[in-house]
């Protein structure tokens, strides 16, 4: 058990709901209820009562929620302790990050960052397109790792550097037809279902479809949305369509799927990390050098 479990189980203790919960923590859904469900395998009790639309406190769950938040007070105040002593400011940083635009990014910057950073703490993030831009006005995040938006919050001072190009794929079931052919161009796909991120999430990403076809004098024809990479996958592996999506996919999908650079190319994905300028002190620079150096 660790401490974000006991952040993450107040929180939904006091949302009663875990969709309100994750938009509370800037993380997606699945993920805050896994976390859920590893904490109540590793207390042995059920926490909460679960109901289509909610969910309440079980008596266990009622008890544990005042030692829970006691237990994070006293980590808030031993940290605190511990960096006006070491005379340190800062003692940890948070990151947002999108799993599969960043499978290849994130592990090579975390290490470059250990190396000169070794005693602040790293706290990942991984949230949506407008979820991170949202949690990089608020503050709730020092960097923010993302395929490239068309619009920067200018209020905020939000700024954003590339970092790589990834060529754009298409995803689908091995047994699928496309899968056998050899040259796959956007012409192909003018009829084939397209299985996507949600719009509400990825504005981006719709965005990038629209002007993609439009090229093509047509559009995409989308059947379904989701809001992560796990059900995206699980959707194409159920054969219900294909999608469009980022070199270094197949690191998430394994054999599951079959991942094809499209031929002729398409502009590919840019992905960078976005910053606050007036938040970057010495520690959220030593991140961006560490994500720069991915470059190499």
């Amino acid at each position: 058990m660790e401490l974000r479990h006991l952040k993450y189980f107040v929180v939904v203790a006091e949302e009663e709901n875990v969709t309100r919960a994750a938009a509370r923590l800037h993380i997606s859904q699945p993920p805050l209820s896994r976390q859920m469900r590893d904490l109540e395998e590793t207390l042995g009790i059920l926490l909460f009562e679960r109901k289509p639309q909610s969910l309440t406190l079980t008596t266990a769950g009622r008890l544990f929620l005042p030692e829970a938040r006691a237990v994070l007070e006293r980590a808030e105040q031993a940290m605190k302790m511990a960096a006006a002593l070491s005379g340190k400011g800062r003692t940890e940083i948070h990151i947002g990050y999108a799993p599969s635009l960043t499978i290849d990014i994130l592990p090579q910057a975390l290490r470059r960052f250990h190396a000169v950073q070794g005693g602040v703490r790293v706290r990942l993030h991984d949230l949506s397109t407008e979820g991170m831009l949202q949690a990089l006005q608020e503050g709730q995040l020092d960097v923010a790792l993302m395929i490239r938006p068309s619009r920067l919050p200018a209020s905020a001072g939000v700024r954003f550097r590339p970092l790589r190009k990834f060529a754009v794929c298409l995803a689908m079931h091995p047994a699928h037809p496309l899968a056998k052919v050899a040259r796959i161009g956007l012409r192909e796909l003018a009829s084939e279902r397209l299985i996507a991120y949600s719009r509400e999430d990825y504005p981006e990403y719709h965005a990038w479809l629209q002007q993609l076809f439009r090229k093509q004098k047509t559009s995409p024809l989308l059947s379904e949305e989701y809001d992560s990479s796990t059900s995206l996958i699980a959707a194409v592996e159920a054969n219900r369509g294909v999608a469009l999506v980022q070199e270094g996919f197949e690191c998430l999908s394994g054999p599951r799927l079959v991942v094809q650079a499209l031929k002729p190319a398409p502009p590919p994905f840019v992905v960078g990390a976005a910053w606050r300028e007036q938040d970057r002190d010495d520690v959220v620079a030593a991140f961006l050098e560490a994500a720069e150096g991915t470059k190499e």
